[in-house]
């Protein structure tokens, strides 16, 4: 009973911040999640909930990533693919290394092999923190792209890293050639599985609706949004990359359904219900990070106490080390993507293969504060064991621990405050995505509402099924006037040859109706296959074919 009235607390908290979030819309909304939770979670008898990281990361982390996997714009990641490759891998690999040193400086107390582990924890930046600040933020498209695609690829670099950082914490064997090669393994594998996963689930998914597609099924349904843990349970239970798993996995089914132009009453379904789930997700996760911050202050060692004195010479010099720490995480981004900037400028063959404008000072600087720190971090540190090899208690973990709660508390305040100014910084500063979307949006919905009238001119031009020859005309000067034929349809007085010839009427309507919405669909996709216009732009555009279909088949 504990437990349901704990998840029902929770679930009203997201929803109290989302209408906080009304109030204060300058705040971004996992600020006000975080905030929430660490108030809730401060008194002795309130919200608590003790965070196991095995079950967090398979409740929440797959769900999350698979939907970043489906909606992230595979055509342009594709365009940003050497940028998104150097700072997932390269980026990271910098932040163990220089991090751990810089972290084993300004922490003397700390052993070397912890500091460096220290810095493999916080060396992923978290897709679902990361997605959540930079929304609504006037950002461009590539920068934004670049974040989101560094921030769904780094997490299998880091948590390698956090693995062998580890082993030498403890003690084992450690070998660069081996962390490598098991790198590789990892990685390609987790990858190999999601894409492998989306195409025989699609193949399941299209046997069990075969025939059905203008129906809700619920089953389906069901099986849609329990989707994502499937491959990321297998790659773990492997030893592989469940987190790439997901995204994988998420990106394979997106590019199946783009292939698949035709209309699915169940995917509609699941897309609404999938905006909910992820909403509360979301939510949760930035809630829970809350709730931990007290169990963090209670996992320091006793000379270390915040809870008593705060503001003691002690308390002040941990706060500054936590902000130290984070200022050398931003400067190695900085120089990382300066880094990446100048290897474009100055290989040929770079040049050639990336795309947009060179890398600036304010480019870079956003790309560094706007690399958050999450709920994969969290789960990493309170992953670590409490006890040594032989059965000594794990040392420092707790400062461990607090630090890196410290640091993703202030990555999240600094990215709130300091990317509004930044952004306005940037000469392409105006919308968040590409400038020219709004056009490319207006250019597909001419396409396909010529490809609709081509179809419309072909289905009028042909013999008609039954019915007179000009019962087509007929259709088309009433197409306004639907709403008086479906009366006439039901209406008490009318003949019996009045309703049949109604009935004929409205079904033939029915079916030019459908086959021109679906000409529309066909076109979408040929563009999209074509890369004339991206994942959003036909996502858009699908929906609300969608939505007219199901409209049009519920009034008829």
């Amino acid at each position: 009973m504990t437990l349901l009235i704990t998840i029902l607390a929770l679930l009203t908290l997201v929803a109290v911040a989302g209408c906080i979030a009304r109030w204060l819309p300058r705040v971004p909304l996992p600020i006000l999640q975080v905030a929430l939770g660490a108030v809730c979670g401060w008194p002795q008898q309130s919200v608590h909930l003790a965070l196991d990281p095995q079950v967090f990361m398979l409740l929440f982390i797959p769900p999350m990533l698979f939907a970043d996997g489906w909606l992230i714009s595979k055509r342009e990641l594709g365009a940003q693919s050497l940028p998104v490759l150097m700072l997932s891998v390269g980026l990271v690999l910098a932040t163990v290394l220089v991090g751990g040193w810089g972290i084993a400086w300004l922490v003397p107390s700390l052993p070397t092999p912890m500091a460096y582990l220290l810095a493999a924890v916080l060396s992923p930046t978290d897709a679902v923190a990361v997605s959540a600040m930079v929304q609504g933020q006037r950002m461009t498209a590539r920068l934004q792209n670049i974040l989101e695609g560094e921030s769904l690829m780094n997490d299998a670099t880091a948590l390698v890293a956090v693995k062998f950082a580890l082993a030498a914490a403890l003690a084992q064997h450690f070998s660069a050639l081996g962390a490598a090669a098991d790198f590789v393994r990892v990685a390609a594998g987790g990858i190999a599985v999601g894409l492998l996963f989306s195409l025989a689930a699609d193949l399941l998914l299209q046997a069990l609706l075969r025939g059905r597609e203008h129906r809700t099924e619920l089953p389906a349904v069901l099986l849609m949004l329990l989707m994502p843990f499937a491959p990321y349970l297998l790659a773990e239970h492997w030893g592989l990359s469940g987190v790439l798993a997901a995204v994988a996995a998420g990106m394979g089914a997106s590019l199946l359904a783009v292939r698949r132009s035709g209309f699915n009453a169940s995917q509609v379904r699941t897309r609404a219900t999938a905006e909910v789930v992820r909403y509360v997700f979301d939510g949760l996760v930035f809630l829970l990070l809350g709730l931990q911050l007290t169990g963090i202050l209670h996992a320091l060692p006793d000379q270390l106490n915040l809870l008593d004195s705060p503001l003691s010479p002690s308390a002040l010099r941990l706060w500054g080390t936590g902000l130290a720490i984070l200022l050398l995480l931003l400067a190695i981004r900085f120089a990382g993507f300066l880094g990446a900037g100048l290897l474009r400028r100055h290989v040929p063959w770079l040049r050639r293969r990336s795309s947009g404008t060179p890398m600036s000072l304010a480019t870079a600087a956003i790309g560094a504060i706007g690399g958050v720190r999450g709920a994969i971090t969290l789960v990493a540190v309170l992953g670590v064991p409490l006890t040594m090899a032989d059965g000594s208690p794990f040392p420092m973990r707790g400062l461990m621990v607090f630090l890196s709660g410290l640091v993703i508390v202030l990555s999240m305040g600094l990215a709130a405050l300091a990317l509004p100014p930044l952004l306005r910084r940037l000469p392409a500063a105006g919308a968040l995505h590409d400038p020219h979307a709004g056009r490319e949006i207006r250019w597909a919905r001419r396409c396909s509402a010529r490809a609709a009238l081509r179809a419309l001119a072909a289905l009028a031009a042909q013999a008609p099924p039954q019915g007179p020859a000009d019962m087509h005309r007929d259709i088309c000067e009433r197409i306004d006037h639907g709403y008086r034929h479906r009366l006439r349809q039901d209406g008490p007085a009318a003949d019996a040859d009045g309703r049949s010839q109604s009935r004929q009427l409205i079904a033939l309507e029915l079916r030019l109706r459908l086959e021109i919405l679906q000409a529309e669909r066909h076109e979408l996709a040929r563009l999209r296959l074509r890369h004339r216009i991206n994942d959003e732009t036909l996502r858009l555009l699908t929906h609300e074919l969608d939505l007219v279909e199901a409209a049009v088949r519920n009034t008829h």
